[in-house]
């Protein structure tokens, strides 16, 4: 048997039997978070101790908001984790950021701000690395496109801003919504923040472009620079 390979118990079975049926007559709220973890590894890896694997998998992540947000080689770091388990927990962040994102509509973006800020929260809260998306919007604020433009820290604040303006002119948006996450988890604008954001309204201003909010995205909340009276 190779090393670091787990193997279930004779009884593990029964064992996920018994899960299912409190999964399907409870739903989820049945179930502990390893639990769901164990359950939602078994259907990948159906030989393997899962159980053993979900609690090691929440031990080194943290939880399960940020072990669904880790890169799959991260996951993989992880003893006896292999594509198959990291498959599997990253289908599940995939379907429930589709799923938050179904919930704004196709009505104008600022009509459905709490669902975008769901949304958000569930896409962007628990990366492990900072990352920059953008949303696009025509003159009736509805949502052109929704991507993602920057992956680690901004040092060269012109570079940031010429990439968002030309890709605003590319698809004829009218205005924008920048959001980023902290890592850190607290989503307090730095003074970085501040100031690149208020060159970027004067460039898009020079473009006719609207920047109508600046949302930062933590573990622990999130902040509009809006909001705050600082653009």
């Amino acid at each position: 048997m190779a090393s670091g390979t787990l193997v279930d118990a004779p009884d593990h079975h029964g064992h996920r039997e018994r899960l299912r049926r409190r999964l399907l007559q409870g739903g989820g709220d049945a179930l502990a978070d390893h639990e769901i973890v164990e359950y939602l590894l078994a259907v990948a890896i159906p030989r393997v101790d899962t159980k053993r694997m979900a609690k090691r998998l929440l031990k080194e992540f943290g939880g399960i908001e940020k072990l669904i947000s880790a890169e799959p080689e991260a996951i993989m770091r992880v003893e006896g984790v292999g594509p198959a388990a990291a498959a599997a927990l990253k289908i599940v962040q995939a379907m429930v950021n589709r799923m938050a994102a179904k919930k704004m509509g196709d009505g104008p973006v600022l009509g459905s701000w709490t669902a975008l800020i769901d949304y958000l929260r569930t896409d962007m809260a628990h990366q492990p690395i900072e990352r920059v998306r953008v949303l696009f919007l025509n003159s009736k604020n509805v949502l052109i496109a929704n991507e993602k433009m920057w992956e680690g820290s901004v040092d060269e604040s012109a570079v940031y801003i010429r990439e968002i303006m030309r890709r605003a002119l590319d698809l004829h948006a009218t205005a924008i919504i920048v959001v980023h996450n902290h890592p850190s988890g607290d989503p307090s604008p730095s003074q970085q923040d501040i100031r690149i954001t208020r060159d970027l309204i004067e460039a898009a201003k020079h473009l006719k472009i609207q920047v109508h909010d600046h949302v930062i995205i933590g573990a622990e909340g999130q902040r509009s620079l809006k909001g705050m009276g600082l653009i």
